[in-house]
Order: structure tokens, then sequence, then C-alpha cells
């Protein structure tokens, strides 16, 4: 796939924000749980995504939390351009501290600037569910909105024994969350990851990662993980 050129990517005068920093709300209300809520912080994370546009004009969320049901995930920079995270009717630029984070709130990698990870998690579903060819980006979305929130907009979640679970699958921990990695459980934070635990391999725990992604995973896609986290074991 070629690199766009930096003047393909600059944006139109309309995606920048023409206010006063007085107007910023500061932080905005953009960094993404693993539950997929939208919270104020101001630690930015290591990838970007978004739902389409969910804020109002003044730079404030209202009760929508997506436009579309094509949930993504971005880098952070792309062609060194730096945009408007809320222009008027565009999108609403959110953040995650990884990617981890990310799959757990039910957003699969971007088609255009992660082109190789799009298609390393294709790769990866076409392999999980006995597929001819890898799905279309529209199909996985389909099946991945089912799997994100009820039709009351609640998060949904499964149940499995944490032995089962493959590395970067985000469960419910306390009051909180914990990756998966490498039969342990690492106590998610909003800045990174706390010290690694040892966990019964059976334990019954709740699994916010969507089905779908899990088995992905588990199928061999390996989804970026915060420095905080150190490496998996080969």
């Amino acid at each position: 796939m070629p690199t766009p050129r930096a003047e393909q990517l600059r944006p139109s005068d309309s995606y920048l924000f023409r206010g006063t920093p007085g107007e910023r709300h500061s932080p905005l209300q953009n960094r993404v749980l693993p539950s997929g809520e939208i919270v104020a912080d101001p630690a930015r994370g290591t990838l970007m995504g978004n739902r389409g546009s969910i804020h109002r004009p003044d730079r404030t969320l209202g009760v929508t939390r997506w436009r579309s049901p094509m949930w993504i995930s971005c880098v952070l920079e792309w062609g060194r351009i730096r945009r408007d995270v809320m222009p008027p009717g565009r999108w609403t630029a959110l953040f995650f501290l990884d990617e981890a984070t990310a799959l757990s709130a039910g957003h699969r990698p971007c088609g255009y600037c992660r082109y190789d990870d799009h298609r390393a998690f294709g790769s990866a579903w076409m392999a999980a569910f006995g597929l001819a060819r890898r799905p279309r980006a529209h199909e996985m979305d389909l099946v991945l909105h089912r799997q994100r929130v009820s039709s009351r907009r609640v998060k949904l979640t499964s149940r499995a024994p944490v032995g089962d679970l493959p590395n970067g699958a985000m469960i419910g921990h306390g009051a909180g969350w914990a990756l998966v990695l490498d039969g342990r459980l690492l106590p998610w934070t909003i800045r990174g990851y706390s010290a690694a635990l040892e966990t019964p391999p059976r334990a019954l725990v709740e699994v916010f990662t969507p089905p779908a992604i899990v088995q992905v995973l588990r199928a061999g896609y390996r989804a970026g993980l915060h420095p905080s986290a150190g490496s998996p074991r080969q």
C-alpha cells in the first residue's frame, strides 16, 4: 500500500480549533477505559481512534457514544500533521493506554494508518473462524458491534477460566481491570500496568475483551502493549 504524501494528509481549515486557549476544556473527555467508557484524563496513551463524531460544539460529550459500528484504533502521529482532536462534525479522537485496552473496548486496527496490523488482525480472524478469505472490515465491525454493548447500551462481557485466555485479553479485577499476560494478571491503570499478580489458572473471571477478539488473539494476533507491561515470553 503506497504511503500517502504529507500534502494528502494536510487538514483543511475546518479541522483546526479556532477557539482561544481559555475556551478549551482541559482535559477533554476522550480517554477510553477497557470497559469502553470514555473519561477525562490528561494522560494521552499510545494509540488513538474514533467511533465517529460524538462531541458537541463546546467540545464536551453528550449521551451518544458512537455514530457507527466502525470502531477503530489508530497511530498517534501520521505524517507529522497536528490535527484538532474534535473538529466540528468530523470525528472525535479517542485515546487508549495501548492496543490491549482498545481491543477490550471493541476497537479493531485501522485499515489505513495501521495497514499491516489490520491485515494481521484479519488473517488471525480468518484462521480463528475457519474462513476461506480475510473478512472485510465492515464484516468484522458487524460481529464486534453485537458483542460490544447490549440493546440498553451496557458493556457486554463473558466468563472464562483465566488459564484459557490468550495474552492481550482484559478481565475484570476488583473494581477495575487487569491484562492477561503469560498466565499472570497485570492490574490496569490509566497510566500503565502495575506489578504482575499470580492467579489460579482455573479461576473464573469476567472477560471484557469481546469473544471474537479473544479468538483472534488466540489465533496468534499480538496486541501492542504499553511499555509498563514488559514483553511476553516467546
